[in-house]
């Protein structure tokens, strides 16, 4: 027989753990808050499982769940994956959107926000969109990328990777009983074919008549693409340029972290043709 009450627990204000036997305990916080935690131990490993709130589960209903969590690590089962079996199982797409929803606020553009969902929308949906996280097996996952491994390599790899990381997320919370096997995948698949992956490269003995032959004409490109050579930087982060990152007193350009691959602020000192050209885009600047 428990050694806690009905009116016990109602009664409990103090904040601690009080123990109803065979590892139940009601647990009151420091705001009064109460909720039922059973504690199990299997091979030398002791776990706290949350067993819900006293406010909502009553004694006699935690005694009975608390018996089962007992029985499931008896059987060497995961209660926490038993209970969110029971609880129901995510399919796929639902996770996906559970994933896409937690990251979304970290990626630092849309286009790459964009792509993480369609890629998974066009290849990974119409085959196991509708399975449960739990029942997805390393053959289905292989079924998804064998469509698109050999002739879309790069978005095969990038399908890998999402479907990985949507899997992660179901065992890190309860839905798989296992990681997927992904690196077993990835060898049973075939060999992609090694493509280089550079651009060629302009030497550098050539640069200076490129330069006079981008001035022949004018354009806010041609001037993007002659900024971009002096300063050195990438493309994205000269055409994503604002004037409140150019300080032209001081010759300087900082580029904020949000901008920056390896997201750490740059600072790019300007020589006098790259401060002309921005003077000549102001001049060109439309203004309201």
């Amino acid at each position: 027989m428990g050694k806690l009450s009905v009116i016990g627990v109602k009664a409990a204000k103090r904040p601690g753990r009080f123990g109803d036997g065979d590892d139940l305990f009601l647990v009151v916080g420091a705001t009064g808050s109460k909720s039922w935690v059973g504690r199990v131990q299997k091979h030398g490993r002791r776990r706290d499982i949350g067993l819900g709130s006293a406010a909502k589960v009553t004694l006699s209903v935690v005694r009975d769940r608390a018996r089962e969590v007992r029985t499931w690590v008896e059987l060497g089962l995961d209660p926490v994956f038993e209970k969110r079996k029971a609880g129901g199982i995510l399919t796929f797409r639902e996770s996906t959107a559970k994933v896409y929803a937690a990251n979304r606020k970290t990626w630092r553009n849309e286009k790459h926000e964009g792509q993480w969902l369609r890629t998974l929308e066009a290849f990974a949906f119409p085959i196991i969109g509708d399975i449960r996280v739990s029942e997805i097996t390393g053959p289905m996952i292989r079924n998804v990328l064998a469509e698109i491994w050999l002739t879309k390599p790069e978005t095969g790899r990038r399908v890998r990777q999402r479907i990985g990381a949507v899997l992660d997320w179901a065992f890190a919370s309860g839905y798989r009983e296992t990681e997927a096997p992904m690196r077993s995948i990835t060898k049973g698949l075939p060999r992609q074919p090694k493509k280089d992956g550079h651009f060629a490269a302009m030497p550098y003995a050539d640069v200076a008549a490129f330069m006079v032959r981008l001035r022949e004409r004018e354009s806010f490109s041609r001037l993007a693409l002659q900024f971009a050579i002096l300063t050195a930087a990438r493309s994205g982060e000269v055409r994503g340029a604002v004037w409140t990152e150019i300080d032209v007193e001081n010759a300087l350009w900082t580029i904020p972290k949000e901008r920056m691959k390896a997201q750490r602020e740059h600072v790019v000192p300007l020589s006098k043709p790259a401060l002309r050209i921005i003077e000549r885009c102001s001049q060109l600047r439309t203004r309201e």
